[in-house]
């Protein structure tokens, strides 16, 4: 089985790009982000294409916010819209996980809210959002949590630490929420694959970020000891942040069981003039 999760940043404007991806990657179960669609303007566009590459969709959109889909070639059943007891934000409740049994295995796609900074009210907002997602986990050992999760798990997961004191996504409250599905049995899969490695998943679109290699590590697979076990490959597929008309993330990808494109990675193709700071 292949699992990717991608932040699209607008699933029409990605529309050019997406369809292709899917032949030429043939992911069997995808995690989006950021569709920034209704389900009304999601099923027009995309269900009539995605159902003749064999998907079955289930999508939360909200319109112009948000938006989060499971795409799956190997069955979508107990479709769950919302994580249960989910706080709301300015009383709205956001489109930003979808759940469903994809071969046999759990699979959330999650858009974490990013928080904006420490003290601002979307900041506990998100750390209420990922205590939520941490108590929606039934049974950890199939479990897989995939998606824009908006922390960077450890200083190597940013291009240069210095930059982001005092910043969300790198707080010792964010770090600890992922420490808490880690401690629920949940493993960071590619980076467990890639240990020493050096690689990003977001570059933001200004100052020439992504030709410098100076990102985020911000998208993430956390899965649990059954699929986790059984993982052949993991990478970042970089060559889709390439080009005319980009999202500003890269697709992650996990293959199970078996690796079409070989044990490659963890990121590809490589960047060719990074300027960020090495890992330590």
């Amino acid at each position: 089985m292949r699992l990717a999760t991608w932040n699209v940043n607008s699933a029409l404007s990605r529309l050019p790009r997406l369809l292709p991806w899917l032949d030429e990657r043939a992911p069997d179960v995808v995690c989006l982000q950021e569709t920034k669609l209704s389900d009304e303007a999601f099923a027009e566009h995309f269900d009539a294409p995605l159902k003749e590459r064999g998907y079955e969709v289930a999508h939360v959109g909200e319109g112009r916010w948000n938006g989060v889909a499971l795409l799956s070639r190997v069955g979508l059943e107990d479709v769950r819209r919302a994580l249960p007891a989910v706080p709301a934000f300015q009383e709205a409740v956001e489109a930003r996980a979808v759940t469903a049994t994809c071969g046999g295995l759990r699979v959330t796609s999650v858009y974490v809210p990013n928080g904006r900074t420490p003290g601002d009210p979307h900041y506990a907002y998100k750390l209420e959002w990922l205590a939520a997602l941490a108590a929606s986990v039934d049974d950890p050992a199939t479990t897989v949590i995939a998606g824009d999760v908006n922390i960077a798990p450890t200083d190597d997961d940013v291009w240069d630490p210095a930059l982001f004191v005092d910043s969300t996504h790198v707080t010792p409250a964010e770090r600890g929420a992922l420490t808490t599905l880690r401690d629920l049995g949940l493993h960071d899969v590619v980076r467990d694959r890639w240990p020493s490695e050096r690689f990003f998943s977001y570059w933001d679109y200004r100052a020439g970020r992504f030709h410098q290699d100076q990102g985020m590590r911000i998208d993430l697979v956390l899965a649990g000891a059954d699929p986790a076990g059984r993982v052949a490959a993991a990478w970042v597929d970089r060559l889709a942040r390439k080009g005319t008309g980009p999202s500003d993330h890269a697709p992650v990808i996990v293959d199970l069981d078996t690796a079409p494109d070989g044990d490659i990675g963890p990121v590809v193709p490589p960047p060719s003039n990074p300027k960020g700071r090495k890992r330590r």
